[in-house]
């Protein structure tokens, strides 16, 4: 401590001010007076910052009650030391110093914050520490493409891919977002010390390939490689491929040889207008691209594949509100008889008025459809609808009504009681029983067991049709078609398209739609086929003796009132 004049300057210290500051040897000679004179500002660099400077002079004349800084201050002898320095006033005048070192305790909190931000098991940066230092790399980044283009304009040089100069930095930023493939395997079959041990592994190999680059492990068996300052993909590619390319060279842990892939999702970008949150997005999205893709790969993010991907997202997560709103509606595609030309049904299928991406075919939202379990409410409207038109064409034609066919998702025997939803619709509806066909994939039926196959016996009991659709793509079991309680069968369209060239006709194609109509009949089942799309078709189908068609030869898939003019049209009517 010591005791400071109005002046700035230093009156008396006490030993210890004495011991860190005073030359050596005066000490002993001056006394407590070693010092005097000496100027506190110089003594504890107070002078090093404008604000800090001001404040120091505000407190000696009494305007500020108290000045508190830490500062990294030279002893008399040379050596370094982190002190926190206080300044008081003192009623009679001056004020009053106190330098307290906090050397120890700076090493500790940065102790503390180094096992903190780093990782027990590799000792790299952890996710805490990598987000740090991305975010500061982003700033740094923004920040030097704002002053090259500043510098760009004084000097008249042309800009940069994003229009700005830079000669200190690139104004980009990369990142390497890579995951370990099967590295759980390896953790359930030979522990977790021997995970570990490849996990630390993993992280030296990487450290070794980035070439100064930042590497963190963010988590589990993920890790970063942060790119700051970015020349361009070519860069970042060129990374990608050497962290790949050594990983998979085998690891020796504790005497055991080990092998293992890596999944890469490669981001590149300007660093305007991109955070840390939309890069990392970006990231694993390509992360989950490199997995889909087939794993051991590396992926650049592809702006376009993004949309797309953002497009299913916001389809997925619309699907059910669009359900209540009431965005559905029905198309019909009519079933016809090859023998006399007459409509025997119609498959009625779904198409969505999306408000802004206009009218969706089923290729579109089915499959999401039964990803996120949506299809249980659409299906549940897309029956009752069906049933509800088919019950108006009935009560038109009494003496000649039609079947109307509807797709069943598999998903919806297992997520709904399927048959308790068909027995209620058909009674709110009034439609005959009869008059009700549910297709089913192949895949769907083929090895079904359990309450899929109950719900399809209950359903053939009640006198619901149950049609195979796409019969002949899929697992193609025949020993199911005996035991199952299938009405119909459906042949997929590609069989049919080998009939399309009558000087040139498939042999095969018609052989095997031959042998499946021989076998369906045998086995006491109607056949349709898919697909049609010309007389010479039809002709050669009927040929075969094959009972019903549908295809654009006779109409595409259309609203409700074109089929029931199509019905008055219908030889029979």
């Amino acid at each position: 401590m010591a005791v400071i004049g109005s002046d700035g300057l230093l009156r008396t210290a006490n030993e210890r001010m004495l011991t860190l500051f005073a030359l050596p040897g005066t000490a002993d000679t001056a006394g407590p007076g070693a010092l005097t004179g000496a100027s506190a500002a110089d003594l504890c660099e107070l002078r090093d910052e404008p604000w800090m400077w001001g404040s120091f002079i505000d407190v000696l004349q009494g305007r500020r009650p108290l000045l508190q800084v830490s500062r990294r201050l030279t002893t008399a002898t040379g050596s370094p030391l982190w002190a926190e320095v206080t300044i008081t006033p003192l009623p009679a005048g001056g004020a009053l110093l106190s330098v307290a070192d906090v050397g120890e305790d700076r090493e500790l909190r940065a102790t503390l914050r180094h096992l903190q931000m780093h990782d027990a098991v590799t000792r790299l940066p952890n996710r805490a520490l990598f987000f740090e230092r991305l975010s500061a790399a982003l700033e740094g980044a923004r920040d030097g493409a704002r002053e090259g283009a500043r510098e760009g304009a004084r000097e008249g040089a042309p800009g940069t891919r994003d229009g700005a100069r830079d000669p200190g930095g690139s104004g980009r930023i990369g990142l390497l977002y890579l995951d370990l493939d099967g590295f759980k395997a390896i953790n359930d079959t030979l522990g977790h010390r021997t995970g570990d041990r490849l996990l630390a592994a993993v992280g030296q190999r990487l450290t070794q390939c980035a070439g100064g680059h930042l590497v963190a492990r963010l988590g589990g068996d993920e890790f970063a490689v942060l790119i700051a300052d970015s020349t361009g993909t070519d860069q970042v590619s060129e990374l990608a491929s050497a962290v790949l390319s050594a990983l998979q060279e085998p690891f020796d842990l504790a005497g055991q040889r080990q092998s293992v892939s890596a999944s890469i999702g490669v981001v590149e970008r300007v660093a305007r207008g991109t955070t840390a949150t939309a890069l990392m997005q970006a990231a694993d999205t390509t992360l989950y691209w490199a997995k889909a893709d087939g794993k051991a790969r590396w992926t650049l993010f592809d702006p376009e594949r993004n949309a797309h991907r953002m497009t299913r997202q916001a389809l997925s997560s619309g699907l059910r509100p669009a359900v209540e709103r009431g965005e559905f509606q029905l198309a019909y595609q009519p079933l016809v008889g090859l023998g006399d030309g007459a409509v025997r049904g119609v498959e009625a299928l779904v198409r969505w008025r999306h408000p802004r991406l206009g009218l969706l075919a089923p290729n579109r939202f089915i499959g999401l459809a039964e990803e996120n379990g949506a299809i249980v409410p659409l299906g549940r409207w897309v029956l009752r609808t069906a049933c509800r038109q088919a019950h108006a064409w009935q009560q038109s034609r009494p003496d000649e009504p039609v079947f109307v066919s509807v797709n069943v998702a598999v998903r919806q025997v297992w997520d709904s009681d399927l048959v308790a939803d068909v027995a209620s619709i058909l009674k709110e509806t009034g439609l005959p029983p009869g008059l009700l066909q549910l297709e089913l994939t192949e895949s769907a039926v083929m090895g079904s067991a359990g309450r899929p196959l109950q719900a399809l016996q209950e359903l053939h009991e009640m006198g619901v049709g149950i049609a195979i659709d796409d019969f002949g793509t899929g697992y193609s079991n025949l020993a199911y078609l005996s035991r199952l309680p299938v009405t119909t069968l459906k042949l997929d369209g590609s069989f049919v398209r080998g009939f399309r060239d009558a000087e040139h006709p498939n042999p095969a194609d018609e052989t095997i739609v031959e042998a499946l109509v021989h076998l369906a009949h045998q086995l006491g089942l109607s056949v349709t086929a898919e697909g049609v799309e010309s007389e010479d078709q039809a002709q050669r189908l009927r040929a075969i003796g094959c009972d019903t068609a549908q295809g654009w030869f006779y109409s595409r898939a259309v609203p409700a009132d074109h089929i029931t003019a199509l019905l008055l049209r219908s030889p029979g009517s």
